[in-house]
């Protein structure tokens, strides 16, 4: 599916199914919206999934891997060569996200959409659009065609896995210098000063910021991205992973697949996503607020609220596993406590 034909089948969120739900959550023995944000998450759910009694328990988290080319300008702590070690550690069982996943019962599935070699480890899906972006630092950082290829890498993906059971699906990335493209695309986007919305990512100095923040400008001014195209932007100062994340989002509107939104990368591609398909907003969930300068400015910028706060800035998809568990228990609740009926309670009233 093309990213145009994708744009064109998104349907609403079934409202109807959405009032069901909340009339049977109204009709639960307990008090009622007690459960507060928990409760408009199965609503929502269920016009997702046009299904007065939805499911997720087939979960997974997709990590988008790729190498980014602004690494060359000594933006990161790490060099290049980490994201394969990191990514081909995702089928060895031993990263963060694996020890989240294994807790969680979610599936990883590692996804190499812009690595700068080959891997070869079993488990990681070969989608590569090409060997790394170029250094934005010195003009785009890939082709509009690039970008909008990997961005139908994550439309059609989550299109495969819906074929194969999976009803929720949580983003995750993994790739050095993502911090920067990221802080380099909300800049854009939100028009705001890059040094609101630029940390030190996975560990850089107080002057290793400042050098990164003014790299970013250097990118930015370079290339000069159009705001008001998101495909303009993503192609000049974007990565791969950020294009396949923001298609991931997509696709799950195209497909009524729930897709959980993970840190700052990840809300910058919802973003991107929203700009490109107007409607994908009401099949996103924002898992947790990243401990990133604009993990929060990213939330509010596209209207979400993280569900949990807890100061991580990890990535890999490790607050959105958080995130997705949030579910099963707000779905246990909805399933299994007793009526008013059948709990014989009097029925809690709404106050007018």
């Amino acid at each position: 599916m093309t990213l145009e034909e994708a744009t064109r089948n998104i349907k609403p969120i079934n409202r109807e199914v959405c009032e069901k739900a909340r009339i049977k959550w109204d009709n639960i023995g307990k008090p009622l919206r007690s459960l507060g944000r928990l409760e408009d998450m199965i609503i929502q759910l269920a016009g997702i999934q046009e299904n007065e009694n939805p499911s997720v328990d087939k979960k997974a988290v997709v990590i988008f891997c790729s190498d980014n080319g602004i690494v060359e300008e000594g933006v990161t702590q790490t060099s290049s060569e980490v994201t394969a070690i990191v990514t081909e550690n995702f089928t060895k069982g031993v990263t963060s996200i694996n020890s989240f996943c294994k807790v969680s019962n979610v599936d990883i599935i590692p996804v190499d959409i812009g690595i700068c070699k080959d891997i070869k480890s079993e488990g990681v899906l070969n989608k590569k659009v090409a060997y790394g972006t170029k250094n934005m630092a010195k003009g785009p950082a890939m082709t509009r065609k690039q970008c909008i290829e990997a961005i139908e890498v994550g439309i059609n993906l989550i299109g495969e896995l819906k074929n194969k059971g999976y009803n929720m699906i949580i983003t995750g990335e993994m790739g050095i210098g993502n911090t920067s493209t990221s802080s380099a695309i909300i800049s854009v986007l939100e028009n705001v000063p890059v040094e609101d919305v630029t940390g030190k990512g996975a560990g850089l100095t107080r002057s290793g910021i400042q050098h990164k923040i003014e790299i970013i400008k250097k990118a930015i001014e370079i290339n000069k991205p159009n705001a008001a195209d998101p495909i303009d932007v993503l192609q000049k100062v974007g990565g791969f992973d950020i294009c396949g994340i923001a298609g991931a989002f997509i696709g799950g509107a195209v497909n009524r697949v729930p897709v959980l939104i993970d840190g700052f990368i990840s809300a910058v591609a919802a973003n991107c996503a929203i700009r490109l398909a107007p409607g994908c907003e009401n099949y996103m969930f924002a898992s947790h607020c990243s401990a990133e300068p604009a993990g929060k400015l990213a939330l509010n910028a596209i209207n979400k609220e993280a569900y949990i706060e807890c100061g991580m800035c990890l990535g890999e998809g490790t607050g959105g596993v958080i995130g997705a568990k949030l579910f099963d228990f707000a779905l246990a609740a909805y399933g299994e406590i007793a009526s008013f009926e059948e709990a014989k309670l009097v029925k809690y009233e709404l106050l007018s």
